[in-house]
């Protein structure tokens, strides 16, 4: 049987459907993508100190990302110091700016975990849900479920295996590894995306975080390459930096594009190049974990946005200045030795502050040095130190070994600065060739008790 068809009926359906199908599919993409389950954040700014003002101003650049992006505060979690929006220091007393042409980011920002409570412990309780574990702070948790989506930034000074908080002590690799898989098999997520902004950042997760736990990690570095930071020197901010080179590259691009079509893998080939910056003064960004997530659309975990009314944040300056991120504070101390008045106060007292900086460097730069040529010879030793591991191995077999080998370092030769810690690479090097505690705790007490 043959059915008749008004043919101008069906040319007005079709003209129909065709104007509303646009509307159509973004309600049903919308619903979707409300059925997910709750997104959550956490933030970690693990620096305190003026000269590290760019590690605040990423995460409360990523903040007002994710507010404008419709996750709610109940589920964005902020560790940070507090101590740069009201610092003396800060020309624009109340705001932080996380590049030249930046509104304030601070507004609004939740202060959950500051000061004393930005700490590794509140961060693993974070995590974990576990509020039984945390020591102050807001006590909010990441309390998710099953279809829930996890995003965790973390921007900071890093070291291999290694990144700081402003409350010792630091966060390791194999701790921070292991709170993973911990979340994992508590079931209480889909998904999870970690963006870590450090030096040597790869080695935190290279050889360690397993396949499996539903987790994407892109790092800033590869696990044996310095972090840039970026945006230095503009304006007021002569002795400063407002950003670091991976972070406001992925948060300018997640806020140009429109995050339900751009996904994580699109983000990641946008701005490797940036980040690279030529092969000069930049760095290798690098993925681990499960691949296939990357796959995602950004919206899975920073929420929507509307990329036509992105603002002029966005128009970066194609000649900004980077610095190696373990230089700002050289960077910092110069700029107040050279705008002092000459015979001042002000003068010697800068003078002697950055006499002082490099004086520590040259102490650990050395006294790491020494100890490896008491303990390999003197021409093995720098060689030792310095053995980069193949990529898929971790950074040390015993992590106990490397802890108890930096803490001896520390009570002969003073504790490492976020500079010094570039030599734990050195330290787990020696526990990977088998040395002992004795034999360290002689090195270096030979070394340092002069």
């Amino acid at each position: 049987m043959f059915v008749k068809i008004n043919v101008a009926s069906f040319l007005v359906a079709l003209f129909v459907v065709l104007v509303e199908g646009s509307n159509v599919i973004e309600s049903v993409v919308e619903d979707h993508e409300h059925s997910i389950g709750t997104q959550w954040a956490v933030l970690v700014a693990g620096s305190s100190g003026w000269y590290n003002y760019r590690h605040q101003a990423n995460i409360c650049h990523a903040y007002q990302l994710l507010k404008r992006g419709g996750l709610k505060d109940e589920h964005i979690i902020v560790f940070m110091y507090d101590d740069i929006a009201y610092n003396p220091e800060n020309p624009r007393p109340g705001v932080i700016i996380n590049n030249p042409h930046s509104r304030d980011v601070y507004k609004g920002v939740p202060k959950d975990y500051t000061g004393k409570d930005c700490n590794a412990q509140n961060f693993y309780g974070v995590i974990l849900g576990n509020k039984s574990a945390l020591t102050g702070g807001s006590r909010k948790v990441v309390n998710s479920g099953p279809n829930d989506y996890i995003f965790i930034y973390y921007s900071d000074h890093g070291a291999p295996g290694v990144v700081a908080m402003p409350v010792e002590p630091p966060v390791y690799a194999t701790e921070l590894n292991e709170v993973l898989k911990i979340k994992h098999a508590s079931r209480t997520y889909k998904k999870m995306v970690f963006y870590l902004e450090a030096c040597e950042s790869g080695s935190m997760f290279d050889g360690l975080l397993d396949e499996g736990l539903n987790i994407y990690v892109t790092t800033s570095s590869k696990p044996d390459e310095d972090g840039w930071a970026t945006y230095c020197s503009f304006s007021e901010f002569k002795d400063n930096c407002l950003g670091d080179l991976f972070s406001v590259s992925w948060l300018e691009n997640s806020d140009l594009r429109d995050r339900r079509v751009e996904t994580l893998k699109k983000q990641y080939q946008r701005i490797r190049k940036r980040v690279l910056n030529n092969g000069t003064h930049g760095s290798h960004i690098m993925e681990y974990g499960d691949l296939h997530i990357h796959n995602d659309a950004l919206s899975k975990y920073m929420g929507f946005n509307s990329p036509k009314h992105t603002s002029a944040t966005n128009n970066y300056p194609s000649n900004s200045r980077h610095v190696n991120q373990r230089d700002v504070q050289l960077l910092y101390l110069l700029s107040k030795f050279h705008d002092a008045p000459e015979g001042s106060i002000r003068k010697s007292e800068a003078y002697r502050k950055l006499s002082e900086v490099i004086s520590e460097r040259e102490h650990v730069d050395k006294s790491v040095k020494h100890i490896g040529q008491i303990l390999f010879g003197v021409n093995n030793g720098p060689e030792v130190l310095n053995i980069v591991r193949p990529a898929g191995q971790p950074l040390v077999d015993d992590w106990d070994c490397l802890k108890s080998f930096v803490k001896i370092f520390e009570s002969h030769c003073g504790s490492l600065t976020s500079y010094g810690r570039k030599h734990v690479r050195g330290f787990a090097n020696m526990c990977n060739a088998g040395i002992q505690r004795d034999q360290i705790d002689a090195a270096a007490k030979q070394t340092c008790s002069s």
